[in-house]
């Protein structure tokens, strides 16, 4: 399944959206293949109904959510018409962050492949 790029007039950005179906939320994600774990807003976790219980795990993050607390959240998602898949998030309470697909898992179960000339990607169930 292919998907365009997005970018932003001033910077000229990429950003690589994606749409992910989550029941019973459907969201835009970053697809970002520099972070090292999905990360899930505390809106989106909370409409799925993930209950934040301080005293669950808590996983330390780097970068610009490295001072804010996160706790592990599986989810099941769906990336356009691919079957949907379980995916491992670090759910943050940082308010305004975006839904991010990174190498944990989101990179090791699908396929990406950057297309920049023609301002698509590609995404994929991994090849066995």
């Amino acid at each position: 399944m292919r998907f365009r790029y997005s970018t932003t007039e001033s910077s000229q950005r990429e950003q690589n959206l994606i749409a992910c179906r989550e029941s019973p939320s459907e969201a835009i994600g970053l697809v970002d293949s520099g972070a090292t774990i999905n990360v899930m807003p505390y809106d989106m976790g909370l409409q799925l109904g993930a209950i934040w219980e301080n005293n669950k795990a808590i996983i330390q993050l780097s970068g610009n959510l490295g001072n804010q607390p996160v706790l592990p959240l599986l989810a099941m998602a769906q990336i356009g018409d691919i079957v949907p898949i379980q995916l491992a998030f670090a759910w943050t309470k940082q308010l305004n962050t975006p839904l991010i697909l990174g190498q944990t898992n989101f990179f090791m179960e699908f396929d990406v492949c950057f297309y920049r000339s023609k301002m698509e990607f590609e995404v994929k169930p991994k090849s066995l």
